[in-house]
């Protein structure tokens, strides 16, 4: 018999949890880890909003310090709203332009290169964004596209070859590792812990970069559905602001959702379709409660253990002699 499915199945005593966490926190960071407090990278957003407000829950606002990270095609937002965030909770919080470390690194230059594999003519004063096929019109190859704006507002969207996908997607990742360094500069000399900021549904499938955002010494919103992060963000007081921004990756000089560049559906269909299939409900009796077809349900399925399958290598550690990457 399988467990009854609902939309409300999500619903946690958001007091409760907020309590358990902040205990586990202080568990890890002060006893655990040793360490006096917690750095958080916030970037205006839901997820790393909560994991700030928990850390100064549990720790106190003396020994919590907030990042803003901006490079050059951060939204004014993101940085606006980290401010307001670090302000609210009353927390020390630094500004880290990343943008001359990434210049000579050659992020910039190496994303150009990738781009105009594809479209010869992109330069200054363009635009672009990788996005995925929507899941819900029919079964899809996974094959990223890529959006470009041109400086006069005209868009198009073109496919991209293996080679210039991959050196995009590489090249891009400095910007999370980028970030990660600068959260240890200063985890280092505070000696302090590294907060990590995934929710359950980036966490399992792996919507993070290894040794970038996916590093951390300690992720207390991991094992949370985004959906409860958002119902926990309103429960801690986040500013409203915050919780009304749609869930962006901020990372390409176009805006772009999270469902245009990797899930299959918004984030509070796919934590329902991910709770859903952790729970073995199959297709059919979780379709009505999603409003989709079986077949949508069973197209979402698949996609989500072909993440998991992609995923194991993000969340492998090193390997050691005689040891074997995890089947």
């Amino acid at each position: 018999m399988t467990t009854p499915f609902h939309r409300d199945v999500l619903r946690i005593d958001l007091a409760q949890e907020a309590d358990r966490i902040a205990e586990s926190i202080r568990e890890q960071v002060l006893a655990g880890l040793r360490r006096r407090g917690a750095v958080v990278g916030m970037s205006g957003g839901i997820d790393s909003s909560v994991v700030a407000s928990l850390c100064t829950r549990a720790l106190g606002k003396d020994r919590v310090v907030g990042l803003l990270m901006p490079e050059r095609d951060t939204s004014g937002d993101a940085a606006r709203l980290g401010r307001t965030l670090a302000e609210h909770l009353g927390i020390r919080y630094l500004v880290e332009d990343i943008a001359p470390a990434l210049e000579g690194l050659g992020c910039y230059r190496r994303q150009l290169e990738a781009i105009r594999q594809v479209v010869p003519e992109y330069g200054e004063g363009w635009k672009c964004k990788l996005t995925i096929p929507s899941l819900l019109e029919g079964d899809r190859l996974s094959i990223t596209a890529l959006t470009i704006a041109e400086p006069g507002g005209a868009q198009r969207t073109v496919r991209m070859t293996p080679a210039a996908y991959l050196q995009m997607v590489a090249a891009t990742n400095f910007k999370q590792r980028g970030r990660k360094m600068m959260e240890y500069y200063h985890a280092d000399r505070l000696h302090y812990a590294v907060a990590g900021t995934p929710n359950l549904l980036e966490y399992d499938q792996g919507f993070f970069v290894k040794q970038g955002d996916g590093a951390a010494d300690f992720k207390p919103i991991a094992h949370l559905y985004k959906t409860q992060v958002f119902a926990l963000a309103e429960y801690l007081g986040v500013p409203e602001e915050i919780r009304r921004r749609p869930p962006t990756t901020d990372t390409f000089s176009l805006p772009q959702t999270q469902e245009e560049f990797y899930f299959a559906l918004p984030y509070h269909e796919m934590d329902l379709c991910l709770w859903a299939h952790n729970h073995q409900v199959p297709p059919a009796e979780a379709a009505p409660v999603l409003k989709l077809t079986a077949a949508q349900v069973e197209r979402v399925y698949r996609d989500i253990e072909a993440k998991r399958r992609v995923s194991r290598y993000l969340h492998q550690a090193p390997l050691r002699v005689g040891e074997k990457p995890e089947a």
